[in-house]
């Protein structure tokens, strides 16, 4: 089997995850730090979400921009690539889009990876003031997006007329360091507009869920796509998001995750997530690749106050896959 590269999920504020610090500043420097300490421990990846608003509802808590923080985390790391699941199309023109991931490319030397997807959080769009089209809508306009994208990424003097974007020739030098430009990553799983956007534009992919079989489904959709527009299946990352918790005692999971869970009970946590020692936590995530699934998104819990998971799972579960 080659060997799967794993990224890490990078506490924002988004999940409730930085909320036990009070200072604006200690808070951002504890995104760093995750951030500086997966770089120091190899791992492939380093992942924001496109959000302005907490979950699983909006309170007066921080979310940091995923874009300003990206460029931050480019300059305050050195190997690490530098992902979002997923830019939300609908807070940004294409174009300009394209621009700053050009801009974060370079000023990264070359690490750079745009994660788009068509946006889906309502609250934000009203609270912002984007409105909220429907979801007809919102697929058209990402589909418009993707083109617009790649041609601002190839092309010297890139033209578009859509529906929803326009672009006339707009400049964008330079297009970015990494060759033929940065990879674009198509996030979600619709079946008859997503999958077929990233089988037509696509480097790489995201899904998520813990049901393997609705894992599988959306791959084969993929390749049918993929067969139908010539593409080579394999030539797109296929990225895997995962949830996880890493146990020293199988037998003490309550415990060993009661800080981390707080109110919920253990059943409804380890339902959601994957719960377990290393090696069980390992033979989960070999469902997925033996599915076709070859790269791994993880998010750990606490990992704002506590970088013990992180170094665990560089460990004891990633060298499982070397």
């Amino acid at each position: 089997m080659a060997a799967i590269p794993f990224g890490i999920g990078v506490p924002q504020g988004w999940r409730m995850d930085l909320v036990e610090i009070s200072d604006p500043v200690a808070k951002y420097e504890a995104m760093t730090r995750v951030a500086q300490e997966s770089d120091r421990l190899g791992f492939d990846s380093i992942w924001l979400f496109d959000h302005f608003h907490t979950v699983p509802v909006p309170t007066q808590e921080t979310t940091f921009e995923c874009f300003t923080s990206l460029a931050g985390l480019a300059r305050d790391t050195q190997h690490v690539k530098l992902g979002q699941m997923a830019t939300c199309n609908g807070y940004r023109n294409p174009a300009l889009l394209a621009k700053m991931g050009s801009t974060i490319d370079v000023m990264s030397h070359g690490r750079f990876i745009l994660g788009l997807g068509a946006g889906w959080y309502q609250h934000e769009y009203v609270a912002y003031g984007y409105g909220y089209p429907e979801t007809k809508e919102r697929m058209a306009r990402f589909r418009e997006a993707c083109a617009i994208v790649h041609d601002m990424w190839t092309q010297d003097t890139p033209e578009f007329k859509g529906k929803y974007y326009e672009i006339n020739k707009p400049i964008n030098e330079p297009k970015g360091v990494q060759k033929p430009h940065p990879p674009l990553w198509i996030a979600g799983g619709g079946e008859q507009v997503t999958l077929k956007l990233v089988a037509q534009w696509g480097d790489g992919c995201n899904l998520g869920g813990t049901d393997p079989d609705a894992v599988r489904h959306k791959l084969d959709v993929l390749r049918g796509h993929c067969d139908t527009l010539g593409r080579d299946f394999n030539t797109i990352t296929r990225s895997y998001s995962a949830n996880i918790h890493i146990l020293e005692n199988a037998a003490n999971g309550e415990a060993e995750t009661a800080q981390a869970r707080g109110d919920i009970s253990y059943a409804d946590y380890a339902r959601t997530r994957f719960v377990g020692t290393a090696e069980q936590i390992a033979e989960r995530l070999r469902t997925y690749t033996d599915l076709g699934m070859n790269y791994f998104i993880i998010y750990l819990p606490r990992v704002a106050y506590d970088q013990t998971q992180l170094q665990r799972l560089a460990s004891e579960v990633v060298p499982l896959f070397q």
